[in-house]
């Protein structure tokens, strides 16, 4: 067996009138990202890096944004997809979402439980600001780096 490990990176825009969704939660905030599929920035990170962990391509190998089969896709049940296909176990996954609002501690272990749930793997999610620069420091988005081992036979 080795143990293999993936990074995955993902970024959206806020944007109006959409809710916001990270790891599968919805958060309560005055806005939501902008994608194709529900903009989940967190769990898109996530798939790419068991993914990349899985030697699978990036997550639009499996769901490309041309396809309108993922328009509005709920990425909780891309990432069981993901699961589904992988040729191993997850060991673990660790994840940083970078925003500066909303806040996240009330909801980081909402969330880790709800992956460990899909993944059977030890989840750690965490959370920081950008100190106010850039894109993410003046707002306008989010970001999340996920990093996953997977142990492949």
């Amino acid at each position: 067996m080795a143990v293999c490990v993936g990074i995955g990176y993902d970024s959206h825009r806020f944007g109006e009138d959409r809710p916001l969704v990270l790891g599968g939660v919805e958060i309560p905030f005055e806005r939501g990202l902008i994608g194709h599929s529900d903009a989940d920035v967190l769990t898109h990170a996530v798939i790419d890096a068991v993914m990349g962990a899985g030697g699978m391509g990036d997550i639009g190998t499996v769901f490309p944004d041309s396809d309108p089969q993922w328009k509005n896709a709920d990425s909780i049940g891309m990432l069981q997809t993901v699961v589904g296909m992988l040729r191993g176990a997850i060991v673990n996954v660790d994840v940083t979402v970078i925003c500066e609002e909303p806040k996240l501690a009330d909801y980081r272990l909402q969330i880790a439980a709800l992956l460990e749930g899909i993944t059977s793997a030890r989840i750690s999610v965490k959370a920081t600001t950008n100190e106010g620069m850039g894109w993410i420091g003046r707002g306008e988005g989010i970001a999340a780096i996920a990093v996953a081992s997977v142990e492949i036979a």
